[in-house]
């Protein structure tokens, strides 16, 4: 039976995430790639390590394991995911992150009509690889086999391609390539080392963001793992890590890159370039447009934009809440009913199950409209999905 019927709205997860197989990229890279392919190896200490262009990355040795992690039961099944040694990442991947019909049927189980999906793996590695072609081939080869596990049910798992923009002539390629192979968006790392510290206005990219708009292809920021992240002087102080701060504080690269494409004028320039906010909450966001609304209006500043902050954002983005959110209501009420959709995160370890009644349950005593609009409507709009039953 459909899930629509059973749940009465249709419900589209902005933001899943697949579990890619590791030997993904041994498969389908192109084989003069094949020697430096991303995988997973157990290094001399017993440790597994990702390895990208042949060389190990220092980024989550030994808890790999903690990329998945959704079936940890309690917050000791989670630590020892983020113990060295203790969990593998196949330890941490439950069938619906890499198989196609399993993951259908935790859809099922939990009433969502459509997900968009993410990587995993494909989260990690931007800012670690320094050959161009070898990154744009690593995108390529994650991009076919993502349409292939999409291939099972091809309106209910949508495919979003992984594009890295280190390899700008490559991205419009791959970005082309996807499109026509059934993908419904772009991906791209908020992280300034993806683009060795190059601004999206960067004239090397301005074809890639015309191409976008061309192809009616939205792009999505969505937080990353990385090996130096910005914060580390804080989470690492005194010598102990802080989890906490830095699990929070994955949000400020999504936040930063999203306020840079806004400020240097890429909406102005793109007027057709469509924008999601990914796994950065949603609350945050109505204080965030008043405030760049405020410096704008003050003046005197530098600025190539000739709308306010949040006219552009309205007319060109859409922000993901998360279930957990305990604003996400009356941030709607402000914000607009058009201009949100939510995101399950499924299977990450900070995820978790039954988030489709607790989105809802942030909805309610708002009009159906509203509940409609983001719980699928406005996600079915933004990516053009099809509603419909084959």
């Amino acid at each position: 039976m459909p899930t629509t019927a059973l749940r009465d709205m249709y419900t589209v997860d902005a933001d899943g995430h697949v579990m890619e197989p590791a030997d993904l990229w041994l498969r389908y890279l192109e084989p003069e790639y094949r020697d430096r392919a991303l995988q997973i190896q157990v290094d001399a200490d017993g440790l597994e390590s990702l390895y990208g262009e042949g060389k190990p990355m220092r980024l989550m040795r030994g808890t790999l394991g903690a990329l998945g992690g959704i079936e940890a039961k309690d917050a000791a099944a989670r630590q020892a995911f983020q113990t060295p040694g203790a969990r593998t990442y196949a330890e941490g991947c439950p069938p619906g992150g890499y198989d196609p019909r399993a993951r259908l049927a935790v859809m099922d189980s939990e009433g969502i009509d459509a997900a968009l999906l993410y990587p995993t793996i494909g989260i990690c590695w931007e800012g670690s690889v320094d050959d161009p072609a070898l990154a744009t081939a690593y995108t390529r080869a994650y991009n076919r086999w993502i349409v292939d596990f999409c291939s099972a049910d091809r309106r209910r798992l949508v495919p979003v391609a992984h594009i890295t923009l280190l390899d700008p002539d490559g991205a419009v390629r791959e970005a082309k390539r996807a499109r026509d192979a059934g993908c419904a968006a772009v991906y791209l790392s908020p992280d300034l080392p993806a683009r060795r510290g190059r601004m999206f206005d960067d004239p090397l990219f301005a074809r890639f963001f015309a191409t976008l708009e061309d192809l009616e292809m939205p792009l999505s920021f969505h937080v990353v793992a990385r090996e130096n992240p910005l914060f580390a002087p804080w989470s690492l102080a005194a010598g102990s890590g802080d989890g906490v701060f830095s699990f929070a504080f994955l949000a400020i690269d999504v936040m930063a890159a999203f306020t840079s494409m806004m400020t240097r004028g890429m909406f102005e320039k793109h007027p057709r370039l469509r924008c999601a906010v990914l796994e950065a909450g949603s609350n945050w966001i109505t204080a965030w447009l008043g405030r760049l609304d405020h410096k704008y209006e003050m003046g005197g500043f530098p600025s190539p934009l000739k709308l306010l902050p949040s006219e552009y954002f309205r007319r060109q983005c859409v922000i993901s809440a998360e279930p957990d959110e305990a604003l996400t209501g009356p941030v709607l009420e402000y914000l607009g009913e058009d201009l949100m959709v939510w995101s399950s995160d499924y299977p990450h370890i900070d995820a978790s199950f039954g988030v489709v009644d607790e989105i809802r349950s942030r909805l309610a005593g708002l009009p159906e409209s509203a509940q409609r609009k983001v719980l699928g409507e406005n996600a079915a709009r933004f990516y053009e999905l099809s509603t419909q039953e084959p």
